[in-house]
């Protein structure tokens, strides 16, 4: 038997009401997702393989074919199998390392970021704009409650 016990104060309705609205941005975030991926005929696996790709290459520590897979929860032949169909229409490319030539990095390719680009600028827009918004300290606890949601849900995920 649980033992919460829903409260009716201010902080309880607060609270409650984040936490709807977060489902409801991840909802809708899946569904912005999804309607990429259909369009540019991706599987959703493909598509978080860019996600993957993207942010590690932005931070200047690109992925190889084996840390993606480590990401995806896949194994290497699936990562690779991903990659290949990535590489195939567009989307990445493999690079070779300037110090160690063994090592094949998977970069953003130029037509897969200009197709991401066309598709998410008026979310972009829109996100800059909400942001635009929020004073420094302000974000910063966005930023705060953010990553601390990120940790619960992706510690669940591994319990899962």
């Amino acid at each position: 038997m649980s033992t919460y016990r829903p409260r009716d104060t201010p902080r309880a309705r607060l609270e409650r009401e984040i936490v709807d609205e977060l489902r409801d941005l991840v909802g809708v975030s899946e569904r912005i997702v999804d309607a990429f991926a259909a369009r540019h005929g991706l599987h959703p696996t493909d598509l978080q393989a860019l996600i993957h790709v993207m942010r590690r290459e932005i931070a200047g520590d690109p992925l190889t074919a084996g840390e993606l897979a480590g990401l995806l929860d896949v194994t290497t032949g699936a990562a690779t199998g991903v990659v290949d169909r990535l590489e195939r229409h567009g989307h990445l490319r493999r690079d070779r390392g300037d110090t160690d030539r063994r090592k094949v990095y998977l970069r953003y390719a130029d037509p897969g970021m200009e197709l991401a680009r066309e598709f998410f600028a008026p979310l972009a827009r829109r996100s800059d704009a909400v942001l635009a918004q929020f004073d420094d300290a302000e974000l910063d606890v966005v930023h705060r409650f953010l990553t601390g949601m990120g940790r619960a849900f992706t510690e669940r995920h591994r319990e899962l």
